[in-house]
């Protein structure tokens, strides 16, 4: 197994997760390159785990605080670590090391890039981005927010613990419109997805549905809003969780139709 950089070779995989069998990640990973191509003169690390058989199958992306929906500073946040987990494709190639050592390469490039330390999210339940996969390696709760937890290890003393950012979304009601406010960074293909799926369903409404896409990839963007990612329907936000379809998003716009009357 070899970590490196990410490099035009291996760009395609790292953009759709290495789910190159999927259309719709292929589409959200062509959609991801802008994000990329900026935050690569913003500070961004990205790197590809490859395994034996010359493979890339793993990846690690972390950027500085400030582009990302956590506060902290001199903090580099971890927005997204994966080891391919499927049959499908390549195959599964996790249990094999590979996360271990894609998160001590990356942290140890934050740190020749300046951090004072390294932050991460994950979920306390068991899916996807478990929040106990860093604490074997020495991170601690600094934050929580429902089902999640804000991890973070320091570098230096006295560095101040992150913590989530507070959304400043504030959406207006109408008595006759249902609202749909999106927001879209950029740094996740799976988001990506859900925002291009309420656009599409919301314009099969569009007498009744008003479609606001919000682009959060800059710093002030993010600092403005409070958040990188997200759906909010009549100043309500939707809850945090797997990417939804367009059949989802369809459904759920059809039910706030109704409470309209």
């Amino acid at each position: 197994m070899q970590i490196k950089d990410v490099t035009e070779d291996t760009y395609p995989g790292f953009a759709c997760c290495f789910e190159d069998w999927s259309e719709d990640m292929q589409r959200a990973g062509a959609f991801r390159r802008a994000w990329f191509e900026y935050m690569e003169k913003h500070g961004l690390g990205a790197k590809v785990a490859i395994d034996d058989d010359g493979t890339p199958c793993g990846m690690i992306q972390y950027i500085p605080s400030k582009y990302s929906f956590i506060q902290g500073d001199g903090i580099y946040l971890i927005t997204c670590i994966w080891v391919y987990g499927y049959d499908k494709g390549i195959g599964n190639r996790q249990k094999r090391g590979m996360g271990k050592a894609l998160l001590l390469c990356a942290e140890e490039d934050a740190k020749s890039r300046g951090a004072k330390g390294m932050a991460a999210w994950g979920l306390t339940e068991p899916y996807w981005m478990q929040s106990s996969f860093y604490k074997k390696f020495g991170y601690a709760v600094a934050d929580t927010k429902g089902t999640l937890e804000l991890v973070w290890k320091p570098f230096v003393a006295g560095v101040q613990a992150p913590e989530w950012r507070k959304p400043r979304v504030k959406q207006d009601t109408k008595p006759d419109k249902v609202l749909v406010t999106a927001f879209s960074n950029g740094w996740c293909p799976a988001n990506y997805l859900t925002f291009e799926a309420f656009k599409k369903a919301a314009s099969e409404f569009a007498e009744k549905v008003e479609f606001s896409g919000i682009d959060t990839m800059r710093a002030e963007d993010v600092q403005e809003w409070g958040i990188t990612d997200g759906i909010y329907i009549n100043g309500r936000e939707l809850g945090f969780g797997p990417p939804l379809s367009y059949e989802d998003a369809r459904r759920i716009i059809t039910g706030y139709l109704r409470e309209l009357g």
